[in-house]
């Protein structure tokens, strides 16, 4: 029997700040369901969690200063960028960092939107334990255990313009596994493989918005499960553009 996979943003939340119990307010506004999964942006995790810095705080390195004048951008930013970067892969024209995780983003994922002047929101430090510490806070209130996925906003090599991705997941594998099976025609796969938690994000995101939506958290009901393996990253020897990075700064 075919299923209707069914999306819905958890709207009627309000302005986070540090110290709010977002859990609790999404479980106050959803009747969760065995095998749902719950997307949350990163943003308003951090925010709930403290994951935040005040530009006036921060003491601009002369790396900073460098990068921020070459970049046109206030070098308190980049070094909060840079104080949240587990390595810097590229600095002009934008800083492309690498985080603990393996996530590699934009200005390490520090953001400057939907919080107050003067503050920058940074990226959960671990965000495969903030999955995880989610979705036992959900199966704690409810007694149902979801799948947890944690999202930023990121740009793609190739194409314009930003899309959901899973930096942190919880119950569920990334990545759906195809190789070794079988094509409509009997071909046997050997290099397909879904990054499932990607594309969930990204349309969460699409739910969520960018702006003013006020929705930074979306439930899916209905998911087919899917069996794979959490290898999302590719390895420093298999990533080609780490590579050509590499290779440009020599």
């Amino acid at each position: 029997m075919e299923s209707t996979i069914q999306v819905t943003g958890v709207s009627g939340l309000p302005v986070i700040h540090e110290g709010d119990d977002l859990v609790g307010m999404i479980c106050d506004r959803v009747e969760f369901s065995e095998g749902n999964i719950l997307i949350i942006a990163s943003s308003v995790y951090s925010k709930a969690k403290g994951h935040t810095r005040r530009l006036t705080d921060i003491v601009p390195t002369p790396r900073a200063e460098r990068i921020g004048k070459a970049n046109h951008e206030d070098p308190r930013f980049i070094q909060a960028v840079l104080d949240a970067s587990g390595g810097i892969l590229m600095e002009h024209p934008f800083i492309l960092s690498e985080l603990a995780g393996g996530h590699v983003g934009v200005r390490a994922g520090v953001d400057q939107s939907n919080i107050e002047d003067d503050m920058v929101i940074l990226l959960p430090p671990d965000p495969m334990k903030a999955a995880d510490e989610v979705r036992e806070e959900v199966r704690k209130r409810t007694g149902v255990s979801i799948g947890v996925i944690i999202t930023d906003t990121v740009g793609r090599a190739f194409r314009r313009g930003q899309t959901g991705h899973a930096i942190g997941w919880s119950g569920m594998t990334a990545i759906r596994d195809f190789r070794g099976d079988t094509d409509l025609f009997g071909h046997v796969l050997k290099i397909t493989e879904e990054a499932v938690v990607d594309e969930i994000a990204g349309f969460a995101n699409f739910v969520m918005g960018e702006s003013n939506n006020g929705v930074p958290a979306v439930v899916f009901r209905n998911c087919p499960g899917w069996a794979g393996h959490n290898d999302l990253y590719f390895n420093r020897d298999e990533d080609l553009f780490r590579k050509l990075l590499k290779k440009m700064e020599e």
